[in-house]
C-alpha cells in the first residue's frame, strides 16, 4: 500500500527532497507510537530528536492538508483502489533514517517504508 514515489529535480534527490509514503490510518497511529516512545523512552541524539520530532509534525501535515485539500490524495486513491484513510506521509532522507532505526517500530511500518525487517 505504501509506495516511495517522488518525482526528483533533475541532477539527482538532495537531502532535504521529501518523499511520500502512502499509510493508512492504523499505519500513521503505529509510527506515531514508536516515534513517541523512543523520544520518551530512551536517550536519542539531539539531531535525531529533531527529525523525529519532524516526523510527528508531518503526521499531523498529512492530515491538515487532507482537509484542507482533499481532492488531490482521493485522486490517488480512486487510481489505486486504495482505502480512504490512506494519506501521503512526506518524509526527507534524514527523517526516515531515524524512523528506520527506531527498535520500536513495527515490521508491516518498517516494510511499507523501506527498510528490513531486522532492526
Amino acid at each position: 500500500m505504501a509506495s516511495g514515489v517522488t518525482a526528483a529535480p533533475a541532477g539527482g534527490s538532495g537531502p532535504q527532497t521529501l518523499v511520500p509514503y502512502w499509510l493508512a490510518a492504523a499505519q500513521r497511529t503505529q509510527l506515531a507510537t514508536a516515534v513517541r516512545q523512543a523520544l520518551t523512552g530512551r536517550l536519542v541524539h539531539p539531531v535525531a530528536v529533531i527529525h523525529l520530532e519532524d516526523v510527528l509534525t508531518e503526521l499531523h501535515v498529512a492530515a491538515a492538508r487532507d482537509a484542507v485539500w482533499p481532492a488531490s490524495a482521493a485522486r490517488v486513491r480512486l487510481a489505486t483502489g486504495w482505502d480512504e484513510d490512506v494519506l501521503p506521509v512526506r518524509l526527507s532522507a534524514a527523517e526516515l533514517a531515524g524512523v528506520l532505526a527506531l527498535a520500536e517500530l513495527p515490521d508491516a511500518v518498517r516494510v511499507l517504508l523501506g527498510g528490513s525487517t531486522t532492526a
